[in-house]
């Protein structure tokens, strides 16, 4: 997205695709700390090679704000560049806070937001924050979320079953208690064309690599993938009549999490309404 003049919609209003990848972005990699009385700051640190995320993220806040550059030794390098945004507006703040960004630690408390927002914009800001877009070693599209929380976990997985067909387990690593979640092949190359739309914000590395993607072809003799199942229009008016994942999922021979996910989506306005006919 081209900086140009303040977006001209409320700060946070996450059914505004840009205010919703930014909130996912911040949910997984900023810090909100709390000072003394008034005092306290928002903060995301980076790679300055990602610079202009963070100058997007200034534009698109309302509130004054700065970003910085520092370069330090690290574990991992002689000299390394970061770049860190801050606001400290007690006002953005506490907006911030109150659409769920806690303070303090928080990687295994954050969820997704209760009210309605853009997902795969969402999706999209914790997937360039804490996730990768890629190809694996031996060629194969790879999308991968790692995350502490059980509720980001099991959202991730439950839109990736909507999106690709494809189901995903939610279960902790036995060594580091966290959650890995990945998709590959083809529906890799169906969540990252759904999350990475052209135009969309994003950090411009997992953007290009997210559009690399679609240039993968299934190698010949390699066992056939599983072809996504599409909602009908019959089947959002059985499942909105019924009411009930639950019953709905033996109805319609789908999982209740598919049902589930599919059912807030139509009442949110994330996906029409079905025709009366």
């Amino acid at each position: 997205m081209a900086a140009c003049e303040p977006i001209a919609h409320p700060f946070m209003d996450l059914t505004v695709p840009e205010y919703a990848y930014m909130f996912g972005f911040l949910q997984a990699d900023g810090h909100l700390a709390q000072g003394d009385g008034q005092r306290g700051r928002l903060t995301v640190e980076i790679s300055a090679r990602d610079i202009d995320l963070l100058r997007e993220f200034q534009r698109l806040t309302p509130y004054s704000s700065s970003v910085s550059e520092r370069t330090r030794s690290t574990n991992f390098a002689a000299t390394h560049t970061s770049a860190t945004w801050t606001l400290c507006s007690l006002e953005a703040r506490t907006i911030l806070h109150a659409v769920g960004i806690p303070y303090g630690r928080k990687s295994d408390a954050i969820a997704p937001p209760s009210g309605s927002f853009s997902g795969r914009d969402y999706l999209r800001g914790l997937v360039d924050a804490d996730g990768s877009v890629g190809r694996t070693s031996k060629g194969f599209p790879f999308v991968s979320l790692t995350t502490a929380s059980t509720a980001i976990a099991r959202y991730f997985c439950e839109y990736v079953q909507e999106v690709t067909g494809v189901h995903r387990t939610v279960k902790r690593n036995a060594r580091d208690g966290i959650y890995n979640v990945m998709v590959a092949m083809e529906a890799a190359q169906r969540l990252a064309a759904k999350l990475y739309y052209p135009g969309c914000l994003a950090l411009a590395r997992k953007q290009t690599a997210a559009g690399s993607l679609a240039t993968w072809g299934r190698p010949a003799g390699m066992r056939n993938a599983y072809t996504a199942r599409r909602w009908t229009a019959t089947e959002d008016r059985i499942l909105l009549r019924l009411n009930s994942p639950t019953a709905a999922a033996e109805v319609l021979g789908r999982t209740r999490q598919s049902c589930n996910l599919r059912l807030w989506r139509l009442r949110s306005g994330q996906v029409p309404m079905p025709s009366n006919h």
